[in-house]
C-alpha cells in the first residue's frame, strides 16, 4: 500500500508531465480551434466550391505589406466586389529590388475576424517560401470564395466590406524565433 508521503511526490510528477504534455499540444490546439472557428480571422481551406451563387455582393479589399524585404508586393486590383458563393481570383505582383536573390513567406489575416470562417481559400501561395532572384518579378494568384453560410450568421450576414490583409516576411525573420 502507498503511503501518503509517497502519493503527494507522485501526483506532483504527474500534474508537472500533465502541464507539460498540454505546453506541447497548445499551439496545434490553438491552431484546430482557429481554423474550425475563423477565431482572429483564420480564412478556410475549401477543395470543394459551393453549390449556390447569391445576388449578395461583398467589397473584398486586399490590403500588401512587406516586411524585412526589399520586395515590392501589390495586388492587381485593391477592391473587387465579389459575389457571395462565386469563385474569384486575384493576382498578386511581387518583385525582388535587390541584387541578390531573397526569400518570404506570406501570412494573412481577414477583418473583421468574425468573416474568417466565411472566407474560404481554394489555392493559395500563403505558407510557401518563395524565392526570387535579384530582380526577379512574380506573379503569384489565390482562388477564393465567400461561402454562402455567412448569410445565416447574425454577426456576418450584414457585412458589406472585408479584407484581406497580406504580409510577406523574411525567411531570415522565422529562422530568428
Amino acid at each position: 500500500m502507498i503511503q501518503k508521503k509517497n502519493l503527494t511526490p507522485l501526483i506532483l510528477v504527474g500534474i508537472f508531465i500533465f502541464m507539460l504534455g498540454l505546453s506541447y499540444a497548445a499551439v496545434p490546439l490553438y491552431d484546430l480551434f482557429c481554423r474550425v472557428t475563423g477565431f482572429g480571422g483564420t480564412t478556410q481551406i475549401s477543395n470543394e466550391i459551393p453549390k449556390i451563387v447569391l445576388e449578395k455582393k461583398v467589397s473584398v479589399r486586399f490590403d500588401t505589406n512587406v516586411n524585412n524585404l526589399p520586395w515590392e508586393f501589390k495586388a492587381t486590383a485593391n477592391v473587387m466586389d465579389v459575389k457571395v458563393g462565386e469563385v474569384n481570383k486575384i493576382e498578386f505582383t511581387v518583385e525582388n529590388y535587390s541584387n541578390d536573390p531573397t526569400a518570404g513567406v506570406a501570412s494573412f489575416n481577414v477583418s473583421p475576424s468574425s468573416f474568417g470562417k466565411y472566407y474560404s481559400k481554394i489555392g493559395c501561395f500563403c505558407f510557401e517560401k518563395q524565392v526570387l532572384n535579384a530582380g526577379e518579378k512574380a506573379t503569384y494568384v489565390m482562388t477564393f470564395y465567400l461561402d454562402p453560410e455567412m448569410v445565416n450568421d447574425p454577426t456576418t450576414k450584414n457585412i458589406e466590406d472585408v479584407t484581406m490583409s497580406y504580409t510577406f516576411f523574411s525567411t531570415e525573420y522565422y529562422k530568428q524565433s
